[in-house]
């Protein structure tokens, strides 16, 4: 089974995401806080990464360079979610390496087709 590790701090947003991976046979671990992100990628060896651009601890663009600049994760699959839609955030997260850049609100549908598009399904 497909594991993603989803680090969002917004409670309603976390549980949304996992309802519909799970749904569609992922496996789906959350964590609320950027600080323990790198720890818990090593620890779990995810497939895919959901990562909050705003997030308590260590933002999302700082875990996403990290994982790039470590060999065991520099082509992890990368999700980022913002509210913010702004350009600047987009080049930031795309400088940093991003798989792919979603605006938040979004739909299921996008949620689970980007997963799917970032898993080769």
């Amino acid at each position: 089974m497909s594991h993603v590790l989803l680090i969002e701090d917004e409670p309603n947003i976390a549980e949304a995401i996992r309802f519909i991976l799970t749904r569609d046979g992922w496996s789906v671990s959350t964590l609320q806080d950027g600080a323990a992100a790198m720890a818990a990628v090593h620890d779990q060896k995810p497939d895919i990464v959901i990562l909050d651009l705003m997030l308590p601890g260590r933002s999302g663009l700082e875990i996403v360079e990290s994982l790039r600049a470590d060999p065991a994760t520099h082509g992890l699959p990368v999700l980022m979610l913002t509210a913010k839609g702004a350009g600047r955030e987009r080049e930031a997260a795309e400088r940093a390496g991003v798989s792919q850049f979603m605006t938040k609100p979004f739909s299921n549908a996008d949620i689970l087709a980007s997963v799917r598009a970032l898993a080769g399904r």
